[in-house]
């Protein structure tokens, strides 16, 4: 605020000293000051390095800004700090997911989007929003069922562009970081305990996203580290070669941006559209402008050369049917970090003694306790080095919406996954399944919203163990119909398994596939050796068996025929 009334002032004297000889005599000259944005206009060159000087990657240095010394008192101060230099930046990312939530998926027409759709871990973001916009790329979200406000100052620079490692959200405060004073019980969307960042600290700092960057909200999603993806948690800030080549120190030391390329702040790939496959043959190197982040996009659809021509040749002739991550990423939840795989809600709301708990019966590889039970929450399951649950995809999911009609006497598909068995744009791709159950309406036979979070307004679910009032205030909120009747349905929600890449020494191997019982067992429209013979194949072995018949017959029948016979 006080960097907006110096501009202000600054504007006014501007006009005044400007506006007429009579004016200008009749006014006294006020103190002589540097208006401001000056700071970030220097004497040309005053700023600028000396070949003595050690080169840097960026061209511009921000720590020799005035104009981000601060003092802020907010985030959105840094933002407007920010925008006298860059000017449309803010209007790019609110052009972007990140910002919007929202996406329309041409493929199937449906909008979909976090504050769209329904899913199956805490269930909706409306009504939840303080808690659920703690991870958006912006300040002060309140309510999605309306858009951002149209102001670029609420864009949040930092969360991307920090590179001092003290920058963090609260995580009940819709996007704002934790500010002096701390609330002793406040924490950051990590889960840590909360400290009060250093806003000037923070913009003085400013560089290329890093994987810290991105993984302080990727990695955390549905509430926990790995909760929600099974292939980003915290492993992967610093993960061994074994646990992500890509990433890996020792490996390709890629940044998230390597291959999720920007292009004015939008980001290549999403998990509403999995790129399978390029849409041409084109070869990219990491960084290189793309419009998908396939795994084809740097290394070609033939990419094998070994370890001897002819398997290279055969591995080669899997990828038109194959997903390069079916083979390469084995497993997921790799690297000591679990993966939540079954949330059941119905159970939550138990209490002891009046009151809720907690059951930490899972024990990670690392030694840390997960909760199998929480009375806000219910029960969990939770898995490591989890073997993925394969599909053919084309990359294109289509979603049980919240007025979507379903079958409680079966499992609801939150997404379904498109693609049919051998079609040219659908290759055999690995999932996380989700498993759980949630409410749902027995008389509209529609998915609810749910309301589990806003102390004191007495109907949040996490505060008041009170379904009926939780289910309630929730459809209220979005403003659908419910017949205050609910039951639970069993749900299953899919995950596209793309990150946390094994070296090459440690992809599948051919008998992972190629045998009875094998990873592809289960899968259609594919003929694997050692999985069982089918109706052609029987058909074959039939006609080769009468051949086989023929011949013996025909060899006795020379055998003991008259001697001196002989075929002319």
């Amino acid at each position: 605020m006080r960097q907006t009334a110096l501009r202000i002032t600054a504007i006014v004297w501007a006009v005044v000293l400007g506006g007429g000889g009579a004016v200008a005599q009749d006014t006294a000259a006020p103190a002589e000051q540097t208006p401001t944005g000056a700071q970030s206009m220097p004497a040309p060159g005053a700023l600028a390095a000396h070949m003595s000087d050690p080169v840097k990657e960026l061209t511009a240095d921000h720590a020799k800004f005035e104009i981000l010394k601060g003092p802020f008192a907010s985030g959105p101060e840094v933002t407007a700090a920010c925008l006298s230099c860059h000017t449309e930046a803010s209007n790019q990312v609110m052009h972007s997911v990140h910002w919007k939530w929202e996406y329309d998926n041409p493929a199937t027409g449906q909008t979909l989007g976090k504050a769209k759709v329904l899913n199956a871990f805490c269930g909706n973001v409306a009504s939840n929003e303080v808690r659920c916009t703690s991870c958006h790329t912006g300040y002060d979200w309140v309510d999605v069922r309306q858009p951002m406000p149209d102001d670029p100052t609420k864009v949040d620079c930092l969360v991307c562009h920090d590179t001092s490692g003290q920058y963090a959200k609260q995580d009940n405060t819709a996007g704002n970081p934790p500010l002096d004073p701390v609330d002793p019980k406040a924490k950051t969307i990590t889960g840590a305990d909360a400290w009060a960042v250093d806003l000037a600290k923070a913009a003085l700092s400013v560089g290329p996203p890093s994987r810290e960057n991105c993984g302080n909200c990727h990695f955390y999603g549905g509430g926990g580290d790995n909760v929600k993806h099974g292939d980003l948690s915290s492993a992967l800030f610093d993960p061994s070669r074994a646990v992500d080549v890509h990433m890996s120190k020792d490996g390709a030391n890629f940044t998230c941006e390597a291959c999720h390329v920007s292009d004015k702040h939008v980001l290549a790939g999403s998990r509403y559209t999995t790129d399978v496959a390029l849409p041409d043959d084109a070869m990219h190197k990491p960084g290189a402008a793309r419009d998908v982040a396939a795994c084809t996009s740097c290394h070609t659809d033939q990419p094998h050369k070994g370890p001897n021509p002819v398997i290279g040749m055969k591995l080669n002739d899997h990828t038109d049917k194959v997903a390069c991550q079916t083979c390469h990423i084995p497993e997921f939840a790799r690297g000591g970090v679990a993966t939540k795989t079954w949330w059941d809600w119905s159970t939550a709301g138990k209490l002891k003694d009046g009151k809720g708990y907690s059951e930490e019966e899972f024990v990670q590889s690392d030694g840390k306790h997960l909760h199998t039970y929480l009375s806000t929450k219910g029960d969990f399951k939770w898995g490591e080095n989890v073997v993925p649950y394969y599909a053919w995809s084309n990359g294109v999911m289509t979603y049980t919406l919240p007025e979507t009609t379903i079958d409680p006497t079966q499992v609801v598909e939150i997404n379904s996954i498109g693609g049919e068995a051998g079609a040219k744009d659908a290759r055999i791709f690995p999932f996380k399944r989700m498993e759980g159950k949630q409410a749902y309406d027995t008389e509209r036979n529609v998915l609810l919203y749910n309301h589990v979070y806003g102390p004191g307004d007495g109907t949040a679910l996490w505060s008041y163990f009170d379904w009926e009032k939780s289910l309630k205030a929730g459809m209220d909120y979005v403003g659908l119909e419910y017949s205050g009747k609910f039951d639970f349905v069993e749900t299953h929600m899919y995950w596209p398994i793309t990150h946390m890449v094994a070296p090459k020494e440690d992809a599948l191997k051919c008998e992972s596939c190629h045998s009875e019982g094998g990873r592809m067992a289960n899968i259609a429209g594919i003929y694997v050796p050692g999985s069982g013979i089918g109706i052609g194949g029987k058909l074959g072995l039939v006609v080769f068996l009468m051949a086989l018949l023929g011949v013996v017959g025909h060899g006795v029948l020379r055998l003991f025929g008259k001697k001196g016979d002989h075929h002319g």
